[in-house]
């Protein structure tokens, strides 16, 4: 049975409304002004309201404002009962989160009318609600399971670090690294376009592919052979059309030296200490589409040396492309900066520090893309 609230001043207006709507079969309760009707309101948790708009204390439209910034109640359909016929009281009382209008006199027709209508519509909006839970609560799901399958932090003659913070929805992002043997470590992230299960399940696949190493004839201690039996395995117009960027590197421990390829990604970034002239930087990034977008696509190797004490970081885009409070997207320059001018603190803290920079920059508690970050400490 569907409850409704009647809040009006006027006596006679209250059980006139009550008793026709009773008669319909609704469950009716009534308050005579604005205080009230919200004590009412929060104890009966209606589907629909009905309140005058003119009333001592708290009218109508601050009932209506009160109403819909409740999250308990904000659902309820809402009726402002009015002998305002203008059409600028109206557009008030919309912008006010108003649902509907009702004429004084009430005309009995259309007030049925009018309530079988916004019941409909309330109940939609219930459903989409429930919807709306049922999914955020998969999202939720399908982001704890991406996060079991990333690896664990390494510890050692090599340290590596990694955060995973997934956004508002569950998006694409994806890394591991492991030793393909004493010798040699593969490192890699990907970020796979577009956001929700489907990106996701892309990137899921990539990363059993490649810590099963089940592509045959593919060499993984070269970058851009890795590349292109990706390219070959998940081109777009047999994925939903999704592609997807990646940095993968393979580090040779006995040599120190670093080979990479990248498709369409971000640069990874090798920090660099020195004693006389502080921290040297440079951007690991070859030239690539992304991988499923050309089904001819070259990937490039490239090989660095990694001095002694130095750091590496590999990164998506969600960790950069933030909107700040002036309009402007912080961007990759800035946040190369901010590596270099913080890393000390980074060293003492972790990059816990750096997510809580990262953090006070966002403008909302969540971020818009999946943010993933690995720092990589070499002795």
């Amino acid at each position: 049975m569907s409850k409704i609230l009647i809040i009006d001043d006027d006596l006679s207006v209250r059980i006139l409304l009550q008793r026709l709507l009773e008669e319909q079969g609704y469950e009716v309760q009534t308050a005579q002004d604005g205080l009230e009707g919200m004590e009412r309101a929060k104890s009966l948790q209606p589907s629909l309201i009905i309140c005058d708009w003119i009333m001592p204390q708290l009218d109508g439209l601050e009932v209506c404002r009160q109403v819909k910034a409740d999250p308990d109640l904000s659902n309820a359909f809402f009726i402002l009962l009015t002998s305002r016929a203008n059409v600028e009281d109206r557009i008030k009382g919309l912008d006010t989160g108003a649902d509907d209008f009702l004429a004084k006199p009430v005309e009995l027709l259309e007030l049925q009318a009018r309530v079988r209508a916004g019941l409909r519509l309330q109940k939609v909006n219930q459903d989409l609600q429930a919807q709306k839970q049922v999914l955020e609560k998969e999202f939720a799901e399908a982001a704890t399971y991406v996060r079991s399958l990333l690896p664990t932090p390494m510890e050692g003659s090599i340290n590596i670090e990694s955060r995973f913070i997934p956004s508002y929805q569950l998006g694409g992002d994806c890394f591991d690294y492991y030793w393909l043997d004493p010798d040699y470590l593969a490192i890699y992230l990907l970020d796979v376009s577009g956001h929700g299960l489907g990106s996701a399940l892309p990137s899921i696949a990539v990363l059993n592919m490649l810590r099963a190493q089940s592509m045959d004839g593919v060499n993984f201690y070269q970058p851009s052979h890795v590349l292109r039996a990706l390219n070959e395995a998940f081109q777009m117009d047999n994925h939903n059309d999704k592609y997807f960027t990646i940095w993968y590197g393979v580090y040779n421990r006995a040599k120190r030296q670093l080979s990479y390829a990248s498709a369409g990604h971000p640069p990874a970034v090798l920090l660099e200490e020195h004693p006389t002239h502080g921290i040297e930087v440079k951007q690991l990034r070859t030239s690539g589409f992304p991988i499923g977008m050309l089904p001819d696509a070259r990937f490039s190797n490239q090989r660095c040396d990694v001095p002694r004490s130095s750091t590496l970081y590999i990164f998506s885009d969600g960790v950069y492309e933030i909107m700040q409070a002036n309009g402007q997207v912080w961007g990759l320059d800035a946040f190369i900066e901010t590596l270099k001018d913080n890393q000390k603190e980074i060293n003492q803290k972790g990059l816990d520090y750096l997510i809580d920079y990262v953090r006070r920059l966002n403008l909302k508690d969540i971020f818009e893309d999946d943010l993933s970050l690995l720092r990589v400490q070499f002795e």
